[in-house]
């Protein structure tokens, strides 16, 4: 592989972070769409539409079952639960992997098949063949090998290799996360990696509090406009950079669940935004 691979710092990711203004509201700041959590796993759709309140984002719109939207509505009751304008989704958190679209979630659908990018994650991933808009998948190393087999090749070369096959923005979960674009986008190869500051993020739910995360910086950044792929990829290694410290902040006191990590985004943003501008 001739391409360079660099590490995505605070600095890089306050360069991504969208600061409102004076003048914005709940609908120029981004509007996230949410369609995950199922019957039996529902508590990944509380994990990411908390950390998406918590990135800073206009509105959370989730359109998912019924079960987790009762519960991310307890959670955080200023979710709205009735279809309207979205600036970007996430799909997939908490779903069961399967090869079609799910009839009874109209909104699925039209995230998959609409201009506005896509967070796709887990369960999503089953149905990646139908999604047409411009879209980040964030798989750990054994749904990659199921999309595209690594056969031998480094971390770095697979990953290329996936973004060129699907056409999509990948990224690769790890302790060092590495986040792809295909050689064709805009701008040509993006390639980078974000190095966890901590391996306590190796727990059940920390990928949903990811995805939230990372559509959540998407949104904000798609208000009336289509971003392209490489930028995507820029978002998508924000949002993973993002998470790593919002893990460090949560584990100051040790071992930490996911939904503290989730807790801790805003105090992760504000240290981006403080320390990443020196």
């Amino acid at each position: 592989m001739t391409e360079q691979i660099r590490e995505w710092g605070a600095a890089d990711a306050a360069r991504h972070i969208r600061v409102p203004g004076p003048q914005d509201n709940k609908y120029s700041h981004g509007v996230l769409g949410v369609v995950t959590g199922s019957e039996k796993y529902p508590g990944a759709a509380v994990l990411g539409v908390e950390a998406a309140h918590r990135t800073g984002i206009g509105m959370v719109r989730f359109l998912g079952e019924k079960a987790p939207a009762g519960l991310a509505l307890a959670r955080r009751p200023e979710t709205v639960t009735v279809s309207g304008a979205v600036d970007a989704w996430i799909v997939g958190s908490g779903m069961e992997s399967t090869p079609g679209l799910n009839p009874e979630l109209p909104a699925l659908a039209h995230a998959a098949l609409g201009l506005q990018p896509v967070v796709v994650d887990a369960g999503g991933l089953g149905f990646l063949g139908h999604v047409s808009a411009p879209a980040i998948i964030t798989p750990h190393e054994g749904e990659l090998e199921r999309l595209v087999p690594r056969n031998g090749s480094t971390r770095e070369e697979w990953v290329a290799s996936a973004a060129d096959q699907l056409g999509v923005v990948v990224v690769l979960k790890g302790h060092e996360t590495l986040v792809a674009t295909p050689e064709e986008a805009t701008g040509g190869r993006f390639l980078v990696k974000v190095t966890s500051p901590t391996a306590w993020l190796a727990t059940a739910g920390t990928g949903d509090v990811l995805a939230g995360i990372i559509a959540a910086v998407v949104a904000t950044h798609s208000v009336k406009r289509v971003p392209s792929l490489h930028e995507l990829a820029e978002l998508a290694a924000t949002g993973v950079f993002l998470h790593g410290k919002a893990a460090e902040l949560a584990g100051e006191d040790g071992p930490f669940p996911a939904l503290d990590v989730a807790e801790s985004v805003g105090r992760a943003v504000a240290w981006v935004l403080s320390e990443g501008k020196h």
